[in-house]
Order: C-alpha cells, then sequence, then structure tokens
C-alpha cells in the first residue's frame, strides 16, 4: 500500500507537469462519468418521466448501479454497487441524515418525495467520499431551488391515482421569485392499502399512508452573497411490512438547514458555500395488529444529528481544487418493551441500540489538473476522525456481557483517497481510476443488542472489537456519443479487507421466539465485489428514441462463497414516441435467474422474470395554464414475480392501471 501511495503521489506531482509542459492548457476540465438521473422541476413534472408521481425509490432504480431491497410497499432500501446502507452513504442536498429504526424501515430516500427534487447524483466507490466516509460510493438527493427572477408567483397542482393498492396522491407546490428573494413550498400526500401480487393475491400489511411538507427560501443581500433556509417535515403512519414479522405506527422526521453562499470576486476563488444542519427522526415499530403473536413487542428508536460543512471551489492556473470541512454529531438510540400473554409477568426491556453518540470530522481535498483541452488527471484525498461514545450505563454493561475489557468509547482514523486519468475528446469520453477508502461499522454492526434478522432468522450481536472495513478499488468507464447514438460502459471492482458479516455462535440463546440461533458480528479477511453497465441509446427518428441498458454484479468471500444481495444479469429497454405535446413510452425490464446465492445468508434462487410496460402523456396549454396528464399500465401480463432482493421472497405488483395529473399556473 505504501509502495502504491509513492507511485500515485509521484504521478501526481511530477509525471504530470511534465506532460503539460510545452502544451496549450485549456482551464475547461473534462467531466467524470457521474451518473446524474434527472427528476425535475415541479413544473416539468408530467414532461419527464413516464411515471411522474411515482416514488424516489423507483427513479433510483433507473440507474445502472442501484438495486432496492424491498420490505413492503414503501420504503425500499438502495443497494449501491450491490452494498447495503452500511457500506454507502445517502445525503439530502449534502446533509448527513441517518435512520432511526434497527431493521432498516427508514431509509433517508423515504423522508424526500420526487415533487421537491431535481435530481439524483449517484457517485462510485471513493467519487463519493466528500459526503464521508464510504466504500461502495453515495448518492445526493437535490432539492428543487427557483433561484433568482422576477417571474413572481407559480403553483402547481398535483393528484395521481393507482388502481393497485388504491393509492390516492394529491400535492401542491406555490413558489415565489423575485430578483433577490425567493421561496419554494411543496407538499404531497399518499395514502395506499393492500396490494395485489400477480396472481391477484392479497399482500396482506402493505399499505401506507404518509404526508412531505417541504420548504426552501433564499434572499440575496448582496450581488455575490446569498442566504438560505430550508425545512422539510414528513410524517408516515400505519406503514406495513408484510417481509417483516413487525408493522410501523410513525416514521418522522425534520430536517433543516441554514446555508451562506459567497462567490468571491477573486482570480483564485470561485465559490464558498457554509450550511449548518439539524434533523431528527423518530420511528415506532410495533405489532399490535399483527395476528397470533406469541409475545407483543413496542421498537421504538430515535435519531438526532447535527452537523456543517464549509466547502470552497477554486481554480488556480490549470488546477480545479475543491477544499471541504465538514462534520456532524449523531445520537442514536433504541429499545424493545416485549409484554407477556400473562399481566402477572414483569415486562422484559432492553436496549437495542445503547444511545451511541458519533462524533465525525473531516477534511477533503480535490484537484482537477488539467492536462490540455482533452484530458485531466483528477486526485482527492480525505483523512476523518471517527469517535464512539456508548452513553447509556444499562446498554454498556449488557455489552460487556460479552466484551468483559469493552470500554464506553472508542475513536477511529478514516482515510480515502483516489486518482482518475479523464479524456474527452471528439465522439469518446474515458476514464481510468485507482481508489482506497476506509470505513467505521455502523450502530448495528458495533453497538447492536440482540437485533432480529428476518432474512436469516438470526438475533446479531454488536462487536465494538471490529476493525475498520477498508476496500481497494479499481474503476473504468468509456462513452461514446454522436447526435443519434450514445453508449457507455462503466465498472467497477472492489478488494475490500476486514469485511465486516455476522458469524454464528452456538454457546448464546436467541432472545427471539423462533430465532435459528444468534450471530455476532466479524470480520471476513476479504471479499470481491464487481459490478458493470453497459447503457445505449439511439435516435431512430426526430421524434423515435430507443434506449437499452444490461447491468452485470459479481460478488465472493475470501472462501469463494457468493455474497448476498449479488444481482442477476438485469437488462430494460424501452422505446419513446413524442410528437408536439403528446409522448408514449413502451418497455420491458427483468432480472436472468439468480445463480449467486447463499442460504448462509437466508438467501434462495429467485426465478427469472420480464414485465412489459407502457405509458401516454398529453400537454395541455390553457392560457397562461398548463395541464399535464399521464396514464399507462405497469406489469402488463400480470406476472408473477420476486427478485433477489425481495425481502423474504415477497411479490411485487401486478397488473397496475395509474393515472397522473399535474396542472400549473
Amino acid at each position: 500500500m505504501k509502495k502504491l501511495l509513492i507511485l500515485i503521489f509521484f504521478f501526481f506531482h511530477i509525471a504530470i507537469p511534465l506532460l503539460a509542459q510545452e502544451k496549450a492548457v485549456d482551464t475547461l476540465a473534462p467531466k467524470t462519468l457521474t451518473e446524474v438521473i434527472v427528476i425535475g422541476k415541479k413544473t416539468q413534472l408530467s414532461q419527464k418521466q413516464a411515471k411522474p408521481l411515482t416514488t424516489v425509490d423507483d427513479y433510483l432504480q433507473q440507474s445502472g448501479k442501484v438495486d432496492m431491497v424491498k420490505r413492503g410497499g414503501y420504503a425500499w432500501e438502495p443497494l449501491l454497487n450491490s452494498m447495503a446502507t452500511e457500506r454507502t452513504l445517502v445525503t439530502i442536498d449534502g446533509m448527513r441524515v441517518f435512520g432511526a429504526c434497527t431493521d432498516k424501515m427508514d431509509p433517508i430516500t423515504s423522508y424526500v418525495e420526487v415533487s421537491n427534487l431535481s435530481e439524483a447524483t449517484i457517485e462510485s466507490g471513493q467519487q463519493g467520499s466528500c459526503h464521508g466516509a464510504t466504500i461502495g460510493g453515495a448518492i445526493d438527493l437535490k432539492r428543487n431551488r427557483s433561484g433568482f427572477s422576477d417571474s413572481g408567483w407559480e403553483a402547481t397542482l398535483n393528484s395521481g391515482y393507482e388502481t393497485n393498492s388504491n393509492q390516492k396522491i394529491l400535492g401542491t407546490a406555490i413558489n415565489y421569485t423575485a430578483s433577490k428573494f425567493y421561496i419554494d413550498t411543496d407538499f404531497m400526500f399518499r395514502d395506499a392499502g393492500n396490494y395485489d401480487a400477480g396472481n391477484h393475491e392479497e399482500v396482506l400489511f402493505s399499505q401506507f399512508r404518509k404526508f412531505n411538507i417541504s420548504g426552501t427560501s433564499g434572499f440575496s443581500f448582496k450581488e455575490n452573497k446569498l442566504i438560505e433556509a430550508s425545512v422539510i417535515y414528513d410524517k408516515a403512519t400505519d406503514v406495513g411490512y408484510p417481509a417483516l414479522p413487525m408493522d410501523v405506527s410513525l416514521a418522522e422526521a425534520l430536517i433543516t438547514s441554514l446555508k451562506y453562499e459567497y462567490a468571491p470576486k477573486l482570480p483564485l476563488l470561485e465559490k464558498w458555500e457554509t450550511k449548518i444542519y439539524y434533523n431528527t427522526v423518530t420511528h415506532k415499530m410495533d405489532d399490535t395488529k399483527r395476528p397470533f403473536v406469541p409475545v407483543h413487542m413496542d421498537m421504538p428508536g430515535w435519531s438526532d444529528t447535527y452537523g456543517f460543512y464549509s466547502k470552497v471551489n477554486g481554480v488556480y492556473n490549470a488546477h480545479h481544487f475543491t477544499a471541504d470541512l465538514n462534520s456532524f454529531y449523531n445520537r442514536s438510540i433504541a429499545s424493545m418493551t416485549m409484554y407477556p400473554s400473562d399481566p402477572s409477568e414483569n415486562l422484559m426491556f432492553m436496549y437495542t441500540w445503547p444511545d451511541v453518540r458519533t462524533l465525525y470530522n473531516a477534511l477533503f481535498l480535490e484537484d482537477n489538473y488539467v492536462l490540455n483541452c482533452h484530458s485531466s488527471f483528477k486526485f482527492t484525498a480525505s483523512i476523518a476522525n471517527h469517535f464512539n461514545k456508548v452513553s447509556n450505563e444499562l446498554g454498556l454493561e449488557s455489552l460487556q456481557i460479552f466484551y468483559p475489557d469493552m470500554k464506553d468509547s472508542k475513536n477511529r482514523i478514516l482515510k480515502s483517497f483516489s486518482a482518475a486519468y479523464l479524456v474527452d475528446k471528439s465522439y469518446f469520453s474515458y476514464s481510468l481510476g485507482l481508489a482506497y477508502g476506509d470505513r467505521a461499522p455502523s450502530v448495528s454492526e458495533g453497538y447492536g443488542f440482540y437485533l432480529f434478522n428476518s432474512f436469516d432468522r438470526y438475533d446479531y450481536i454488536g462487536n465494538p472489537e471490529l476493525k475498520n472495513e477498508s476496500s481497494l478499488e479499481g474503476n473504468a468507464s468509456i462513452g461514446f456519443a454522436t447526435e443519434k447514438f450514445s453508449a457507455k460502459l462503466m465498472s467497477s471492482y472492489f478488494h475490500i479487507s476486514n469485511y465486516i458479516v455476522g458469524k454464528p455462535d452456538d454457546s448464546l440463546i436467541p432472545m427471539t421466539i423462533g430465532a435459528s440461533g444468534v450471530k455476532i458480528y466479524t470480520a471476513l479477511d476479504y471479499a470481491t465485489i464487481f459490478n458493470t453497465d453497459f447503457s445505449l441509446e439511439y435516435q431512430l427518428m426526430s421524434n423515435l428514441k430507443w434506449t437499452g441498458k444490461l447491468v452485470y454484479s459479481y460478488g465472493k468471500d475470501n472462501h469463494q462463497d457468493n455474497l448476498p444481495f449479488i444481482s442477476p444479469l438485469r437488462y430494460a429497454s424501452s422505446v419513446q414516441y413524442h410528437i408536439n405535446k403528446f409522448t408514449s413510452e413502451i418497455g420491458v425490464q427483468g432480472n436472468a435467474v439468480q445463480s449467486q446465492y447463499n442460504p448462509f445468508y437466508g438467501e434462495d434462487r429467485t426465478p427469472s422474470y420480464a414485465i412489459l410496460n407502457a405509458s401516454a402523456g398529453y400537454s395541455f396549454v390553457l392560457d397562461k395554464s398548463k395541464l399535464g396528464l399521464k396514464a399507462g399500465v405497469e406489469n402488463i401480463l400480470d406476472t408473477y414475480y420476486s427478485t433477489f432482493s425481495d425481502w423474504n421472497n415477497i411479490p411485487r405488483k401486478g397488473r397496475n392501471f395509474f393515472m397522473n395529473l399535474s396542472f400549473g399556473f
């Protein structure tokens, strides 16, 4: 590793300047092939997607790097580069937010809505390290921002209906923009019942109800200075999880921030952005609506996060640089209360997250060195201090049963670096990169106490003595684009040392009735993961376009056993037609048979499937108002199917007719 670092240092500081000598340097740097999923402004929702008012989960699945773990009809967990949320990051406008559920029933993506998002930026591997320590990468959900203009008032009304689950959708957005002031407000409400699988079988406990309120306001008190405040309040109730033994009575989040942005009139600095933020998440699991429960339980959880970042962008000669100082403080606590069927017996109580406090401070640096008008060399590095403390005495003493020498706190140093060569010339663009990064164990991996995993039916106990998990990564991409045709191939390889998994301990007795045993988090020597996705787009005629995508993943541990949640061959193809204000689309998507599965993690073989979807829309212009109508049908053939990432093989929706209506004025 030291030799590798020295080689990269030499290449960056000596070889690159030599290559750049006596060449005309263009200060416009080539861009990395980062994937961006456009979600669209509120007034343009009906123009962007086949199903404008679908969930954020559906938008993210368009990416070749993202799969979703489905536990119900709502709030799916994103997998990025075949890695779950312990090894990846999800941020909202750069803000760190942490879920409050030990069973991952409240991913960060569940606390935003498509109506207040503009795009999702998906950064693979250490490209996402600007948001924090990561192995698999990062997803940044960027909200709509009107900016400054003299447009005045704008309003949009959104409504939708889906036949499968009887889902009703209602939303509104009101914006005001002036030369020095803007305010964006958004409201979205969803109410869905149980959905039916492809065989018309009702999937019980798949209902949900939620609403989301969002507001952003900015004020420019000088030509180059901006202050912006934002807030999100999201509340979901009566959320069923058919793949789990418990449902959710409340999932509630308050996410706030205050940002200062300054564009200095200096030759060196282009922009300086500083944000402070606070968010709090409350999550309550219960099983009171489930029949035949041997012991009723309440499992509430809370997560509070305070954070800030201060980021500077600038240009010095051929160097495009970024420096980002970021920090957060998080408090995560969760408990479980069991109520015996015999009222004379005592209640049982324990902390499943023992009030774990995390303080994280990091410095991230990036330099994009322009070699010439076609190529550049990009280098990033970060150093972070990660500090954990168990603040609950009862929770600490519970863990000390397994780790007698355990201290109440632990400090870790986390590092990352990456180097990439980028070329964008004529019709071609390509990149080659090498990266290293490490991460600390998650709260569950380090301090979880008898967390039941219904997938493999084991109780899990954390291990505060785990080492940092580290990854050596190689990545490459190549793109070709003409006026009518484009193709892009992106691949990444991860060699992950100290790969954290749960290992059965036969000496321990499970807490959960019906559990197969107890697993304690430990680390394998290493694991390897390879991902590649190939996408094509061809403009057949001026108003007819075809797109296609093919994704392949591979994952093995040091014993050559399959890793969990590795996608089989995945594909998607669609044809879009538009003329004047009419649009239509027909597409197919599916998976091959899952051959890479491992019963040790609770997996089994899932069969192949293919589903057919179609939609059409029309945009009406009424004086100064716009009316957008989209309608379609998903899973036209009513196929019964379940994917590799559907928890306990929960089936997905059967045939579903939908209609989305958007009216802007």
